[in-house]
Parts: structure tokens; sequence; C-alpha cells
């Protein structure tokens, strides 16, 4: 998955991560997954972190928090 706008980021992986529920990436697996620069994939990680769809395990990967419902 390559994306070109900054704002898509977010939404495109998060397709991904409700796609693969188990899904759990460091930061270096999901750059070279959706195809993004690393400041844009950190950037658009910490987003869903900070919306609370995604969590940090204590080995630094993201993974899809438990009960994160998809948004309307």
């Amino acid at each position: 998955m390559v994306t070109n706008r900054r704002s898509d980021a977010p939404t495109l992986i998060r397709m991904e991560y409700l796609e693969m529920p188990d899904l759990k990436l460091t930061l270096a697996q999901a750059r070279r997954l959706f195809g993004l620069p690393v400041e844009e994939c950190q950037s658009a990680l910490e987003t869903l972190v900070t919306i609370g769809f995604l969590a940090r395990s204590r080995d630094g990967a993201f993974l899809r928090r438990s009960g994160s419902a998809p948004a309307v």
C-alpha cells in the first residue's frame, strides 16, 4: 500500500488493521508494508495510538487495541 497524501496514511493504516485484527508491527515493518517515509509512518501510527485505535506493546510494536471499534 503506497500513499502520496500525508492525511491518508492514518486511514490506510487503520484499514489494514481492521482487515487483520491480530496485526502487530514495529515501526520499521509498518514503514515497509505501507511504503511510507519513516516520519510520516511514525506520525500516522502515533495518531492512531492517540485516538485509541492502536496500542503500543512493551517491545514497541503497534497493535490494535482490544475492543476498538471502527469509526463511523
